[in-house]
Parts: structure tokens; C-alpha cells; sequence
């Protein structure tokens, strides 16, 4: 089965650069389950109904089941990125922080989401590697809308 993954993978930090405005990446689909969403809550401490009781989403809410933490969906960046996104001559890689993140639509339990990753920027760091900045646009499997956009900001050394 084609899942539209798409993989990319760099030679060198330095062959990012001519590739800036270009999507490079696209993520495998991932499944949101409810236990997914549960254990989130449970390990943040956000237990609202909306996220942990399908019972009470079925009658109440306008989505007529659970749905994900826009932060839960926020937190998959990495493993989504991870699993289609290379850049060799690096030794490591850290989370530098997001410049902008709107949550656009839900997603509910039992949907699955994939990414697509832009490449934003290249910057070169003082004392050598670079700072990358990728757009992830998370899509819900069957809608037009996406669920989150998000840049990420990731720091390189070689």
C-alpha cells in the first residue's frame, strides 16, 4: 500500500541551504488512539472530558467523539520527522523551540495524521553547525483542513 511518504535525506548541513522553501518531507500516517490521548493526559495532567471520556464527547461535544490534546498532536513532531527526515555529517541534534504554532482543526481519536515538512531557513551557528527551521503542516487522513501548523527550530552539529 502507498502510505505517500516521502523521505529525505542530506549529505551535509551545507546542502540544506539550497534547498530553503522547498517541501523535502512527508511522515508515514500515524494513528491516534485513545490510549495515546489518555496517556497524554495523564502524564500532563489535562483530563478534560473532551480528551478522556467517549461516552460524554458522543453526547456533548460537536465532534461526537474524543479528540486529541492539540498539544499531544504538537509533541509527534519529532517522531514524525524522525521517521523521514536525514541529515547525515551531524553528530546531534537538539530542539531549539517553535517560532509559531496555530491548531487549525481537531483530530479526533481514531484518525490518523501524517506531516509534511517545508524547509524554512539555514543559518550557520557561530562556532560551526546550523540552526534549521521546517514548517510541519499535520494533516488529518480525509480532511482538507490541517490540524496544526508549526515551525520547528532544530540546532546541528557536525
Amino acid at each position: 500500500m502507498d502510505t505517500g511518504k516521502q523521505v529525505f535525506e542530506a549529505r551535509s548541513l551545507d546542502a540544506l541551504a539550497a534547498l530553503v522553501g522547498e517541501e523535502l518531507a512527508v511522515s508515514d500516517w500515524m494513528p491516534i488512539t485513545q490510549e495515546r490521548v489518555n496517556r497524554f493526559a495523564e502524564v500532563t495532567g489535562d483530563l478534560q472530558w473532551i480528551h478522556v471520556d467517549p461516552e460524554r464527547a458522543r453526547r456533548e461535544s460537536p465532534y461526537g467523539t474524543t479528540i486529541a490534546h492539540g498539544y499531544l498532536t504538537l509533541s509527534l513532531l519529532p517522531a514524525l520527522s524522525e521517521g523521514c527526515i536525514t541529515v547525515h555529517g551531524t553528530r546531534m541534534a537538539v530542539n531549539y523551540g517553535l517560532n509559531r504554532v496555530r491548531f487549525m482543526a481537531p483530530v479526533r481519536v481514531d484518525d490518523r495524521i501524517r506531516a509534511r515538512f517545508t524547509l524554512q531557513a539555514v543559518e550557520a551557528l557561530p562556532h560551526g553547525g546550523a540552526q534549521v527551521v521546517w514548517q510541519a503542516l499535520v494533516e488529518v487522513e480525509g480532511s482538507s483542513k490541517p490540524a496544526c501548523v508549526a515551525e520547528m527550530v532544530s540546532r546541528h552539529y557536525p
